[in-house]
Protein backbone atom coordinates (compact mmCIF):
# COMPACT_ATOMS: atom_id res chain seq x y z
CA UNK A 1 0.00 0.00 0.00
CA UNK A 2 1.48 3.15 -0.61
CA UNK A 3 2.40 5.58 2.07
CA UNK A 4 3.51 8.68 0.36
CA UNK A 5 1.33 11.22 -1.46
CA UNK A 6 1.28 10.97 -5.32
CA UNK A 7 1.10 13.74 -7.11
CA UNK A 8 0.96 14.57 -10.92
CA UNK A 9 2.74 16.61 -12.95
CA UNK A 10 1.55 17.63 -16.07
CA UNK A 11 4.13 19.90 -17.93
CA UNK A 12 4.80 20.13 -21.49
CA UNK A 13 8.16 21.94 -20.75
CA UNK A 14 10.66 18.84 -20.16
CA UNK A 15 12.89 20.38 -18.12
CA UNK A 16 11.06 21.86 -16.24
CA UNK A 17 8.67 18.71 -15.59
CA UNK A 18 11.83 16.92 -14.51
CA UNK A 19 12.81 19.97 -12.43
CA UNK A 20 9.29 19.35 -10.30
CA UNK A 21 9.91 15.95 -10.41
CA UNK A 22 13.15 15.75 -9.07
CA UNK A 23 12.23 18.41 -5.96
CA UNK A 24 9.14 16.54 -4.99
CA UNK A 25 11.09 13.13 -5.16
CA UNK A 26 13.70 14.55 -3.16
CA UNK A 27 10.66 15.57 -0.81
CA UNK A 28 9.25 12.27 -0.62
CA UNK A 29 6.46 12.18 -2.68
CA UNK A 30 5.30 9.74 -5.64
CA UNK A 31 5.87 11.14 -8.79
CA UNK A 32 4.42 11.21 -12.16
CA UNK A 33 5.08 13.50 -15.05
CA UNK A 34 2.95 14.17 -18.22
CA UNK A 35 3.82 16.12 -21.14
CA UNK A 36 0.07 16.76 -21.85
CA UNK A 37 -2.96 15.54 -21.30
CA UNK A 38 -3.39 12.34 -23.62
CA UNK A 39 -2.54 9.64 -20.79
CA UNK A 40 -3.63 11.51 -17.67
CA UNK A 41 -7.47 9.79 -17.19
CA UNK A 42 -6.02 6.54 -18.06
CA UNK A 43 -3.56 6.76 -15.44
CA UNK A 44 -6.42 8.21 -13.01
CA UNK A 45 -8.63 4.86 -13.73
CA UNK A 46 -6.02 2.83 -12.56
CA UNK A 47 -4.35 5.06 -9.79
CA UNK A 48 -5.74 7.28 -6.58
CA UNK A 49 -3.10 10.45 -7.43
CA UNK A 50 -3.65 12.75 -3.85
CA UNK A 51 -2.70 16.12 -5.83
CA UNK A 52 -1.90 17.31 -9.67
CA UNK A 53 0.07 19.87 -10.55
CA UNK A 54 -1.61 21.87 -14.08
CA UNK A 55 0.28 24.01 -16.67
CA UNK A 56 -2.49 25.82 -18.91
CA UNK A 57 -0.40 25.87 -21.98
CA UNK A 58 -0.68 22.42 -23.02
CA UNK A 59 -0.30 20.87 -26.16
CA UNK A 60 -4.27 19.50 -27.48
CA UNK A 61 -6.44 20.60 -24.58
CA UNK A 62 -5.65 24.31 -22.44
CA UNK A 63 -4.51 22.72 -19.29
CA UNK A 64 -8.13 24.74 -16.96
CA UNK A 65 -10.54 22.91 -19.50
CA UNK A 66 -9.06 19.58 -18.79
CA UNK A 67 -9.69 20.10 -14.99
CA UNK A 68 -13.23 21.60 -15.68
CA UNK A 69 -13.42 18.41 -17.50
CA UNK A 70 -12.82 16.28 -14.60
CA UNK A 71 -14.30 17.94 -12.28
CA UNK A 72 -17.47 17.42 -14.23
CA UNK A 73 -16.69 13.59 -14.09
CA UNK A 74 -16.92 13.88 -10.23
CA UNK A 75 -13.49 13.53 -10.10
CA UNK A 76 -12.19 16.61 -7.48
CA UNK A 77 -8.72 15.75 -6.87
CA UNK A 78 -6.99 18.79 -5.37
CA UNK A 79 -5.05 20.85 -8.25
CA UNK A 80 -2.45 23.49 -8.40
CA UNK A 81 -2.22 25.60 -11.54
CA UNK A 82 1.46 26.33 -12.63
CA UNK A 83 1.06 29.25 -15.33
CA UNK A 84 2.57 31.49 -17.45
CA UNK A 85 -1.33 32.84 -17.89
CA UNK A 86 -0.56 36.11 -15.34
CA UNK A 87 -3.21 38.59 -15.92
CA UNK A 88 -5.78 38.51 -13.20
CA UNK A 89 -8.11 37.13 -15.32
CA UNK A 90 -6.39 34.06 -16.23
CA UNK A 91 -5.94 33.62 -12.56
CA UNK A 92 -9.70 33.83 -11.54
CA UNK A 93 -10.55 31.68 -14.88
CA UNK A 94 -8.37 28.73 -13.00
CA UNK A 95 -10.15 28.64 -9.94
CA UNK A 96 -13.25 29.30 -11.36
CA UNK A 97 -12.72 25.53 -13.45
CA UNK A 98 -11.92 24.01 -10.41
CA UNK A 99 -8.38 25.42 -9.77
CA UNK A 100 -7.60 25.07 -5.67
CA UNK A 101 -4.39 27.19 -5.89
CA UNK A 102 -2.13 29.08 -8.91
CA UNK A 103 0.99 30.15 -9.04
CA UNK A 104 2.30 32.27 -11.63
CA UNK A 105 5.72 31.76 -14.04
CA UNK A 106 8.57 32.11 -12.84
CA UNK A 107 7.82 30.90 -9.37
CA UNK A 108 10.09 30.02 -6.12
CA UNK A 109 10.02 26.42 -6.43
CA UNK A 110 10.28 26.24 -1.99
CA UNK A 111 6.99 28.42 -2.41
CA UNK A 112 5.52 25.78 -4.32
CA UNK A 113 6.71 22.99 -2.06
CA UNK A 114 5.14 24.90 0.82
CA UNK A 115 1.58 25.25 -1.21
CA UNK A 116 1.69 21.28 -1.59
CA UNK A 117 2.18 20.78 1.45
CA UNK A 118 -0.49 23.36 2.80
CA UNK A 119 -3.15 22.12 0.33
CA UNK A 120 -2.35 17.97 1.12
CA UNK A 121 -2.84 18.82 4.79
CA UNK A 122 -6.06 20.23 4.66
CA UNK A 123 -7.86 18.17 2.17
CA UNK A 124 -6.62 14.79 2.22
CA UNK A 125 -7.58 13.69 5.94
CA UNK A 126 -11.17 14.94 4.76
CA UNK A 127 -11.52 14.68 1.53
CA UNK A 128 -9.54 11.09 0.61
CA UNK A 129 -10.55 8.86 3.93
CA UNK A 130 -14.07 10.07 2.65
CA UNK A 131 -14.11 9.26 -1.04
CA UNK A 132 -12.65 6.72 -3.57
CA UNK A 133 -13.19 7.57 -6.88
CA UNK A 134 -12.82 4.70 -10.10
CA UNK A 135 -12.70 6.20 -13.60
CA UNK A 136 -16.02 8.40 -13.47
CA UNK A 137 -17.71 6.59 -10.35
CA UNK A 138 -17.24 8.67 -7.17
CA UNK A 139 -18.14 6.93 -3.92
CA UNK A 140 -19.05 9.00 -0.83
CA UNK A 141 -18.11 6.27 2.07
CA UNK A 142 -19.33 8.99 4.92
CA UNK A 143 -22.71 9.79 3.28
CA UNK A 144 -22.79 5.95 1.23
CA UNK A 145 -23.43 8.10 -1.83
CA UNK A 146 -22.50 6.82 -5.66
CA UNK A 147 -22.39 9.22 -8.44
CA UNK A 148 -21.25 8.50 -11.88
CA UNK A 149 -20.59 11.54 -14.10
CA UNK A 150 -21.66 13.93 -11.38
CA UNK A 151 -25.18 11.47 -11.51
CA UNK A 152 -26.25 10.33 -7.81
CA UNK A 153 -26.88 6.29 -8.42
CA UNK A 154 -29.23 4.95 -5.80
CA UNK A 155 -28.10 1.59 -4.50
CA UNK A 156 -28.71 -0.83 -1.56
CA UNK A 157 -26.96 -1.20 0.98
CA UNK A 158 -25.49 -4.57 0.07
CA UNK A 159 -24.93 -2.97 -3.75
CA UNK A 160 -22.95 -0.24 -2.46
CA UNK A 161 -20.81 -2.11 -0.05
CA UNK A 162 -19.94 -4.90 -3.11
CA UNK A 163 -18.83 -1.61 -5.26
CA UNK A 164 -16.81 -0.45 -2.46
CA UNK A 165 -14.99 -3.51 -2.42
CA UNK A 166 -14.57 -4.40 -6.20
CA UNK A 167 -12.95 -0.42 -6.14
CA UNK A 168 -10.75 -1.54 -3.26
CA UNK A 169 -9.01 -4.39 -4.71
CA UNK A 170 -9.37 -3.16 -8.83
CA UNK A 171 -7.20 -5.54 -11.10
CA UNK A 172 -7.30 -8.12 -8.76
CA UNK A 173 -9.84 -11.22 -9.81
CA UNK A 174 -12.47 -11.73 -6.48
CA UNK A 175 -13.23 -15.10 -5.95
CA UNK A 176 -17.01 -15.50 -5.06
CA UNK A 177 -15.99 -17.18 -1.34
CA UNK A 178 -14.30 -13.79 -0.94
CA UNK A 179 -16.75 -11.37 -2.27
CA UNK A 180 -19.44 -13.62 0.88
CA UNK A 181 -16.90 -13.34 3.18
CA UNK A 182 -15.91 -9.69 2.58
CA UNK A 183 -19.70 -8.14 1.44
CA UNK A 184 -22.28 -10.11 3.07
CA UNK A 185 -20.52 -10.90 6.21
CA UNK A 186 -22.70 -13.37 7.91
CA UNK A 187 -22.96 -16.54 9.23
CA UNK A 188 -25.63 -17.61 6.97
CA UNK A 189 -25.19 -19.94 4.50
CA UNK A 190 -24.92 -18.75 0.87
CA UNK A 191 -24.61 -19.74 -2.56
CA UNK A 192 -22.34 -18.32 -5.13
CA UNK A 193 -25.24 -17.52 -7.00
CA UNK A 194 -26.34 -15.03 -4.63
CA UNK A 195 -23.00 -13.25 -5.56
CA UNK A 196 -23.97 -13.71 -9.45
CA UNK A 197 -27.64 -12.00 -8.48
CA UNK A 198 -26.00 -9.03 -6.69
CA UNK A 199 -23.63 -8.50 -8.93
CA UNK A 200 -26.02 -8.57 -12.26
CA UNK A 201 -27.90 -6.20 -10.20
CA UNK A 202 -25.28 -3.83 -9.61
CA UNK A 203 -24.72 -3.34 -13.39
CA UNK A 204 -27.60 -3.20 -14.34
CA UNK A 205 -27.75 0.46 -11.96
CA UNK A 206 -24.09 1.79 -12.85
CA UNK A 207 -24.05 0.53 -16.26
CA UNK A 208 -27.84 0.07 -17.81
CA UNK A 209 -26.63 1.23 -21.46
CA UNK A 210 -24.32 -2.03 -20.91
CA UNK A 211 -21.94 0.67 -22.98
CA UNK A 212 -18.68 0.97 -19.52
CA UNK A 213 -18.67 -2.61 -18.70
CA UNK A 214 -16.92 -1.96 -15.27
CA UNK A 215 -16.97 -5.26 -13.97
CA UNK A 216 -16.03 -8.32 -15.77
CA UNK A 217 -16.51 -12.22 -15.05
CA UNK A 218 -14.21 -14.20 -15.37
CA UNK A 219 -14.78 -17.79 -15.93
CA UNK A 220 -14.60 -20.30 -13.60
CA UNK A 221 -12.50 -17.66 -11.22
CA UNK A 222 -15.05 -14.81 -10.14
CA UNK A 223 -14.91 -11.24 -10.97
CA UNK A 224 -12.78 -7.96 -11.75
CA UNK A 225 -13.06 -4.82 -11.88
CA UNK A 226 -12.12 -3.78 -15.97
Amino acid sequence: MRKSPLILVIEDEEDLLELIEYHLLKEGYEVEGFLSVKNVEPFLAEEEADLMIVDRNLPGTEGSEFVASLRAKGIDIPVIFLSAKDQERDIETGFLRGGDDYMTKPFNMNELLLRIKALLKRTKNDLFSDRLIYKDIVLDLKRREVFIEGKEISLTRLEFDLLYTFIKNRNVVLSREYLLEQVWDTDAEHQEKTVNVAIKRLKEKIDPKKEKRYIEAIRGVGYKLC
